[in-house]
C-alpha cells in the first residue's frame, strides 16, 4: 500500500445511500481518489454520476462491490445492519491485507433508538470475525449525520476511532480528517460498542429535540 495518503483509492461499499455519497463526495474533494460500490452497476454508476456533477469534474467511479474491493486500498462500509453480513462475505476474499472501515449500526427497526448489539458484540466484531485475521478492521463515522457531509463547512461532531491495531486507527483518524472533522483514537475493536451504541441515543435526543444531526464532541482534552 502506498504512503501517500493522496494517492491511495478507496472504494465505500453499499456507497449508494446518503451517508456512503457523503462521506465519498468529501474523500474526493480532498484528493483521494473514490470508487462507489453497490449491488448492481446501475446504482453504482448513477450515484457516481452524481457525485461527479457536484465536484464539476469525474473523479469518482461506480462499480460493483467486489470490483470496487478489489481495486482499492481502503474499503469502507457503509449499509444498512440487514446487508452487513452479506456484503461482508461478498468482498472477504478482496479484503484480506487491507484496512476495512465499518460504518455499520446494528440498528434494528422499528426500535431504533434503542442500542441493540449483535451477538460478536458490535457490528465492527462481526465483521472481523467474518473477514478474518487477514483485515484490519476500524469502526468509524457511525455518529456522522449525512445532512452536515455534503455542506462545504467543517463538521461540529467528533468521530471516535477503534479497531484492530494502531497503526490501522491512525489511517482512519487520517480520512477523518480529510473530510474535515476532528478525530479520536478511541482504542480496540471492543470499544467499537459503546461507539456504536451512541447511535441510537442521539437518534432519541433528535427525536426529543426535532432535530436531525445531534453529535458528540470531546472535552477536556488539549
Amino acid at each position: 500500500m502506498t504512503t501517500d495518503s493522496k494517492l491511495l483509492t478507496i472504494a465505500v461499499l453499499g456507497g449508494t445511500g446518503k451517508e456512503g455519497k457523503g462521506l465519498a463526495y468529501r474523500w474526493a474533494k480532498a484528493g483521494y481518489h473514490v470508487i462507489i460500490g453497490s449491488r448492481t452497476n446501475e446504482k453504482a454508476e448513477t450515484a457516481a454520476g452524481d457525485l461527479n456533477k457536484m465536484l464539476g469534474e469525474g473523479k469518482v467511479q461506480g462499480l460493483l462491490n467486489t470490483d470496487a474491493a478489489e481495486k482499492a486500498d481502503i474499503l469502507v462500509l457503509t449499509v444498512p445492519y440487514s446487508a452487513h453480513k452479506p456484503t461482508l462475505e461478498s468482498v472477504r476474499e478482496a479484503a484480506q491485507g487491507k484496512i476495512f472501515i465499518d460504518v455499520t449500526v446494528p440498528l434494528v427497526p422499528p426500535k431504533v433508538s434503542k442500542a441493540q448489539m449483535p451477538p460478536a458484540g458490535s457490528a465492527a466484531q462481526e465483521a472481523q470475525e467474518i473477514l478474518g485475521d487477514g483485515v484490519n478492521v476500524v469502526s468509524a463515522f457511525q455518529n456522522i449525520s449525512h445532512e452536515h457531509l455534503f455542506t462545504g463547512h467543517s463538521v461540529n461532531c467528533d468521530v471516535l476511532v477503534t479497531g484492530k491495531g494502531k497503526t490501522a486507527r491512525l489511517e482512519a483518524l487520517k480520512l477523518v480528517e480529510a473530510a474535515g472533522m476532528i478525530g479520536w483514537d478511541a482504542g480496540p475493536i471492543e470499544n467499537s460498542m459503546v461507539v456504536e451504541g451512541m447511535t441510537s441515543l442521539l437518534i432519541y435526543i433528535n427525536k426529543q429535540n426535532g432535530v436531525k444531526s445531534a453529535g458528540i464532541k470531546i472535552t477536556g482534552v488539549k
